[in-house]
């Protein structure tokens, strides 16, 4: 592990006057208001989508037993779903959605005040589902939409023959991609009405925005420190694995979900 995370070396970060910090400090952060200003207009282009009315009749099996999609909003109109990849037949989640998945307690009790509903979906099976749940110790409400379309239709599952040929259709468009699963996060809107629309959805390095721990990591001065890696995330294990678990050498389709550009 040691071997793969970089070293800081004083000679590449001279040690100047307070004066020469604060004046570099203060180019950069005219840099971090152009960003943050890009980033509101952005979100105002997001929030002006247009929208998809989701006429498609999805069942999905809850610990509360078969819940339709406007089911799962619990009272509230807006709902948030993580995609998880976590395919029938599969011993566990995968690790990279799992880092994910470990930012959702905290953000849920928050987002509920805001009239958002935080859910997780994933193909495997129920029963998979609260086993590898309870493990993991979250509180999260997760569902299977095991026998359905509902990954599909929304970009994060591909068929045996799209893999092997390059031909998955994910983030918007035709490419490779090593795995069946892949991450993404959608948002649907609930009206009086009961009808249920597809505002939004991302993938790719978009799943970011719910791995708060990236966000905090590139505070620091080592940043990310995944440079020296195999692949991204390759430092990432479930969280109950981290003191058992060393780094190894893997090929790049073990990313799992990895961020993809």
């Amino acid at each position: 592990m040691n071997a793969a995370l970089a070293e800081i070396h004083l000679a590449d970060h001279p040690v100047v006057s307070k004066e020469s910090w604060l004046a570099a400090r203060k180019a950069l952060l005219a840099h971090e208001k152009e960003l943050t200003r890009l980033q509101d207009r952005i979100a105002r282009e997001r929030r002006a989508l247009p929208w998809l009315r989701v006429d498609k009749d999805y069942r999905f099996d809850t610990p509360d037993g078969p819940r339709r999609l406007a089911d799962l909003f619990e009272g509230r109109r807006q709902l948030l779903v993580q995609h998880f990849m976590f395919a029938p037949g599969w011993e566990q989640g995968c690790k990279s959605c799992s880092y994910m998945a470990d930012h959702n307690d905290g953000a849920n009790l928050h987002l509920a005040q805001r009239d958002v509903t935080l859910l997780v979906v994933s193909r495997a099976p129920l029963s998979d589902i609260q086993r590898f749940r309870e493990r993991m110790g979250w509180r999260f409400k997760w569902v299977s939409s095991y026998g359905t379309d509902f990954n599909r239709d929304f970009g994060v599952n591909f068929s045996a023959d799209e893999v092997a040929d390059g031909n998955a259709d994910y983030n918007y468009m035709i490419q490779r991609f090593p795995h069946e699963e892949a991450p993404g996060i959608s948002v649907f809107y609930r009206d009086d009405a009961g009808q249920v629309f597809h505002t939004y959805s991302r993938y790719g390095r978009g799943v970011e925005a719910m791995m708060h721990t990236y966000a905090l990591l590139d505070l620091t001065p080592k940043g990310r420190d995944e440079d020296g890696l195999d692949y991204p995330m390759a430092w990432v294990r479930h969280h109950d694995r981290y003191a058992s678990e060393a780094p190894t050498k893997a090929p790049a389709a073990a990313a799992c979900c990895a961020s993809q550009s």
